[in-house]
């Protein structure tokens, strides 16, 4: 084999059409654009619209807000703080809070705070704080002899949106 011998696959690059070069390119005159009008000019959009009637999306009914208030938790099941506690990414002799959770990589960010919810079963004897939690939650923990605390909801910061 010879450096001269080395090549692409064929049809692996192909070449660029030149349009507008004259009527034996098969691409001259509109260069493949059709006719005249909106179509034929370059940045121009005609998305929605509906030849002048009022467009689709204009005749339905507008629907629903956005709650300002809303407060966004980060969800967690037991079965996950339980397969963290077994792969000893949790300590169990200290409380399991938002910045554990983060720091042993069972939750990504702790958002405005940690919701605890009743899948799966835990079997530690732990001590949970939480921002909320599920009442099967509750009761699945306090059954395998650990507590849970509910935390006062997280505080924003003056100027902070939701």
């Amino acid at each position: 084999m010879k450096l001269s011998d080395i090549a692409d696959n064929a049809g692996s690059r192909k070449k660029r059409m030149r349009v507008g070069r004259g009527i034996g390119s098969g691409k001259g005159k509109t260069s493949g654009r059709g006719g005249k009008g909106q179509t034929a000019r370059s940045g121009v959009r005609i998305k929605g619209f509906e030849g002048g009637q009022m467009p689709l999306h204009r005749r339905l009914p507008k629907r629903g807000f956005t709650n300002v208030f809303r407060v966004e938790y980060a969800e967690i099941n037991l079965d996950r703080i339980q397969q963290a506690i077994d792969a000893k990414a949790i300590d169990t002799t200290s409380a399991v809070n938002a910045e554990s959770l983060v720091k042993a990589g069972v939750l990504r960010r702790a958002k405005a705070g940690v919701r605890l919810l009743g899948r799966g079963e835990i079997k530690a004897k732990v001590t949970i704080e939480v921002h909320g939690a599920s009442k099967s939650a509750i009761e699945a923990v306090e059954k395998a002899g650990g507590s849970v605390k509910i935390l006062a909801p997280a505080k924003k910061e003056e100027g902070e949106a939701a």
